[in-house]
């Protein structure tokens, strides 16, 4: 499954990526929210790249944020079929359920262990339970 990992930290990226590669998904990074919906635009909606599965989006990140991001991409009706995790170091109960009332499936909170990815993304049905980090 293609996805997305989007952050404005690089280390942080390579972290979600290592992680989810190791799980058999195919990754394509964005350093933001409007790069990756530059790249959404460019690959997906003009051209007949594959749709992202799964997009794990930060939050704080300039030009385009996490939750502008998700907003943006639950109102294309040809990406709705993405499943969006946010992973950020927001943790206020108000802003968990804005990221989930504007389209998230899912929310984990940094710092995190590899473990807490995968037993999200099995919550998700994306990964076999009992898979192992």
């Amino acid at each position: 499954m293609l996805t997305m990992v989007i952050d404005d930290s690089r280390a942080m990226r390579l972290i979600l990526k290592r992680i989810v590669a190791q799980l058999g998904f195919d990754v394509v990074e964005a350093g933001n929210g409007q790069e990756a919906m530059d790249y959404l635009k460019t690959n997906v909606l003009d051209g007949d790249g594959e749709i992202p599965g799964l997009a794990l989006v930060d939050w704080n990140m300039p030009e385009m944020n996490g939750l502008e991001f998700v907003t943006a991409v639950r109102a294309e009706p040809r990406l709705r079929g993405m499943t969006l995790m946010m992973v950020t170091t927001e943790s206020e109960q108000s802003q968990i359920v804005r990221a989930l009332a504007s389209g998230a499936h899912e929310y984990v909170i940094k710092p995190f262990t590899p473990d807490a990815i995968i037993d999200k993304l099995a919550l998700l049905g994306l990964v076999p339970n009992g898979v192992a980090a």
